[in-house]
């Protein structure tokens, strides 16, 4: 499914239409993201609680399964500065399917801008719900810790 716009928000049926809102949104952010990577749990449970502090820059994500807390791409480095908020969808839900990407910085594979995708397991709304500048090293390390 391609995304559909109702209102002001756009909603998907996955990954895809995160990624293309990542797409989108990053383009306009004019830092466009490259690099994708969905989030899953150890328990292989892909549906999340999500805080973040875009201005310590740091995330984590909780299992809605087995509760397992995991701290996102490079936020162990930052985590004890930061202040997470939880994310709520506009439906008022608060579990999310969620999409990382990565801008990067030219002639490199080290992470510049740091996008935090996510669509709503109950209405499907997609969006970028957390960005920051992002000094997070190395692509493939970082969005394999997301």
């Amino acid at each position: 499914m391609a995304l559909k716009k109702k209102g002001r928000y756009w909603y998907g049926d996955g990954p895809e239409d995160t990624q293309a809102e990542i797409h989108r949104y990053s383009k306009a952010n004019k830092y466009p993201a490259t690099r994708f990577a969905a989030s899953a749990c150890i328990c292989g449970h892909r549906v999340f609680g999500l805080e973040s502090d875009e201005e310590t820059g740091a995330a984590r994500r909780t299992c809605t399964a087995c509760g397992n807390v995991h701290l996102m791409g490079d936020a162990a480095e930052y985590a004890d500065e930061a202040e997470f908020e939880g994310h709520e969808c506009v439906c008022g839900e608060e579990s999310f399917e969620l999409l990382s990407g990565v801008a990067l910085y030219a002639e490199s594979n080290d992470v510049r801008w740091y996008y935090l995708g996510c669509r709503c397991t109950s209405c499907s709304l997609v969006g970028v719900f957390a960005d920051w500048k992002c000094e997070g090293g190395d692509a493939g390390v970082f969005l394999a810790a997301v």
